[in-house]
């Protein structure tokens, strides 16, 4: 039912709106926003198809709805579900529409599960982009966001935890959640708030990095592997952690005993652990020493420190291999397989448990034919609404440069920049039609040792291994052949064992087990007709996988077609070069080059959105009080800044991808000299027009 009215919501001006001021001094005139073309006929997406791109939910669960439309900031000038609030992480605002009564920034939607509403992220959150330029802001359908999900999750996380403090705040937000009139009394709230606000913490503790993302990054892929580590805890796991512990000193076995630690696992003993037994567990371990805590952490989770821009998501249903290291194929129920794993990185709820019978989903997640206990994986990731998504993707096309605003481009050294472009590019960056209604993406992989961009997001989805729990002495199919998990496997694999199962699972939310059935059913069926990527090798120059090396072709980056590239600032897969003019210079000095010699810069600033269309990326953000020496001060109010990029820091390496920069030997002898400066300034004007 829900889908007959999900697009009777048609604003005409898609929900937009502009803050009254900007911390980093953007100015975008009151109906100043507009949409460029991106669909069939020169028509953009219709009103209709950006608000359901941004307001479907796919089943995250954040924290309870009402909880993030009440809850304060610590100085209580602000709630959080303001849209000057949340401008400052740069998620886009927007006014009350038909879908999203609450003036809800783009991607943060209501979700239901299980007769509840939470608060969760949808694909737009990260995927809707906005450029200004003199007053106008453009919001690009599909292209990378400039939000701080990172500084948005760690500011909410505190601020919950002041919510659940005995004064004026606890009880200003008890009353306003009980004013919504969804919970019976201020103990319900109580516990929510508790469990909501444990729940983060431990992600915060979970995911903290020392490398920084800042400004339109996120390390997504050492996030979700850290949410499956924690789905498929065990208690042999769990003790073989805390022993490791004991035996290094870190933590007594006195304290595990007084903390309750040890009675805790043994009433868990034999169970797949369900949100409420995690969460017992974290609130157990959150009774240790804080040392000891972080201790465990390095046991038990990975390192989320190798974060990349949010992808353009343009041709993606195109394409056949998908993700920055092309981890992903796209055939068959490969779509619906990814944006699960992303689900379950962005708080989906699973319901995870151990059946007493024989089932289908058992069967076609792989745990043997004639198993009478598998895993059930039920949970709220909406395979249906995931389907749907994928499907409108299929209809949005690129971006053309808007000469209206940015000018018109010059002809001439359009056509000299098409020329170098086919000489220098053309190999890993095949042009298309974005028209084209069969158009296919052929990724070309290149192996990260030849492109020698920075490898930390390529070296993770490799070498991460993590306690297999649950799914251990289990199969999964990867690359070369089956994987048997032992007790630690590669995290990669067990997010694809993970993503089979949930996607394989009818079921949860309290639905019955017919109406569960046929509704995953029909989604099954609708995604693979309406999926026309089929299974193929992989193209370029990477490694391949083996026996010995199942994950070996993943450490290498991918060259896509380069459409709409002017619009998806900043650059390289890790956002480490501001414009496409700094990408086209040499990353550093080299002995011999000329004294006059240009580099790409070392450090940037980010948060502004306002576009240098020469350079082609964002300009450098400017705050009050802003000098060399500290280029991004502390703004009191609202207690934020911009984002200092440093390149020398671990996984922000500018270094690579230097075609053009250089002279450069190609394999037949041939020397492809490096661009002159006109050279350089003739090839942007061409990926302007692309």
């Amino acid at each position: 039912m829900s889908d007959i009215y999900a697009f009777w919501d048609d604003a005409p001006d898609r929900g937009a709106a502009v803050v009254a001021g900007d911390v980093f001094g953007d100015f975008v005139k009151k109906d100043g926003i507009v949409y460029l073309d991106q669909g069939q006929d020169g028509q953009n997406w219709a009103p209709k198809d950006s608000l359901w791109f941004d307001n479907v939910a796919q089943g995250s669960d954040l924290v309870p709805y009402d909880f993030f439309l009440v809850l304060e900031q610590p100085d209580g000038s602000r709630i959080r579900s303001d849209a000057n609030m949340n401008n400052r992480y740069r998620y886009l605002p927007r006014h009350a529409t038909y879908n999203n009564p609450d003036a809800l920034p783009i991607g943060l939607v209501k979700d239901f599960y299980d007769g509840r509403s939470f608060m969760g992220f949808t694909c737009a959150a990260c995927h809707t982009g906005q450029i200004n330029y003199r007053g106008t802001g453009i919001r690009i359908d599909g292209a990378p966001a400039m939000a701080d999900m990172d500084a948005f999750l760690n500011d909410m996380s505190r601020d919950l935890s002041l919510a659940q403090k005995p004064g004026p705040v606890h009880d200003r937000f008890v009353r306003n959640v009980l004013a919504l009139g969804h919970y019976k009394n201020e103990q319900d709230v109580d516990r929510d708030l508790s469990i909501y606000a444990l729940r983060l913490l431990t992600y915060r503790i979970v995911n903290k990095s020392d490398t920084a993302y800042g400004y339109a990054r996120l390390d997504a892929f050492g996030r979700i592997y850290n949410q499956v580590l924690q789905y498929v805890l065990n208690v042999p796991d769990i003790r073989s952690a805390l022993d490791e512990a004991v035996a290094d000193g870190k933590i007594t076995a006195d304290e595990l005993e007084n903390t309750g630690i040890n009675a805790l696992l043994e009433s868990f003993e034999g169970k797949i652990l369900n949100g409420a037994d995690r969460d017992q567990l974290f609130q157990k371990l959150a009774l240790l020493h804080p040392k000891q805590f972080f201790y465990l952490r390095n046991r038990i989770f990975i390192h989320p420190n190798a974060p990349v821009s949010y992808p353009f998501l343009w041709d993606i249903p195109q394409h056949d291999y998908v993700q920055w290291n092309g981890i992903a194929a796209n055939s068959g129920l490969g779509p619906i397989g990814r944006n699960t794993g992303e689900v379950i990185g962005v708080f989906g709820t699973m319901d995870w448990s151990r059946s007493n019978h024989w089932t289908l989903a058992g069967y076609f997640s792989g745990q043997g034919l004639f198993n009478t206990s598998p895993i059930d994986f039920s949970s709220s990731v909406n395979i249906h609404n995931l389907g749907l998504i994928e499907h409108k993707l299929a209809t949005l096309w690129s971006p053309k440069w808007p000469a209206k605003y940015f000018g018109s481009l010059d002809g001439k050294k359009v056509r000299l920049g098409e020329a170098i472009f086919a000489r220098y590019c053309q190999g890993c960056h095949a042009n298309i039609d974005r028209s084209a209604a069969g158009r296919r993406v052929v990724a070309h992989m290149s192996a990260q040792s030849n492109i020698g961009t920075d490898p930390q997001m390529a070296v993770n989805s490799v070498n991460y291994v993590g306690y297999s729990g649950i799914l251990r002495n289990t199969y999964v199919d990867v690359g070369p052949g089956s994987l048997l998990l032992d007790k630690k496997a590669p995290v990669a694999a067990l997010l694809t064992k993970a993503g089979r199962g949930v996607v394989a699972t009818s079921g949860g939310g309290g639905k019955s087990w017919l109406r569960s059935f046929f509704e995953w059913l029909y989604d099954v069926i609708f995604s693979l007709r309406t999926n026309d990527i089929q299974g193929s090798m992989k193209n370029g120059d990477y490694h391949p996988d083996t026996t010995q090396a199942p994950f070996a072709s993943v450490m290498s980056y991918k060259g896509r077609s380069l459409n709409g590239i002017w619009a998806t600032a900043p650059y390289l897969h890790n956002g480490s070069v501001p414009t496409l003019y700094d990408l086209l210079l040499p990353a550093a000095p080299m002995p011999g080059d000329p004294a006059d010699s240009k580099y790409r810069p070392k450090t940037f600033t980010l948060g502004s959105r306002e576009f240098d269309p020469v350079k082609v990326g964002f300009m450098p953000t400017k705050v009050q009080g802003a000098s060399d020496a500290d280029p991004c001060p502390i703004v009191k109010p609202p207690a934020i800044t911009c984002f200092v990029f440093r390149t020398e820091k671990l996984g922000n390496s500018n270094a690579g991808h230097e075609y053009g920069a250089r002279d450069r030997t190609l394999p037949d002898g041939t020397v492809l000299k490096a661009l002159t400066d006109p050279q350089r300034w003739a090839l942007v004007e061409y990926l302007k027009s692309l």
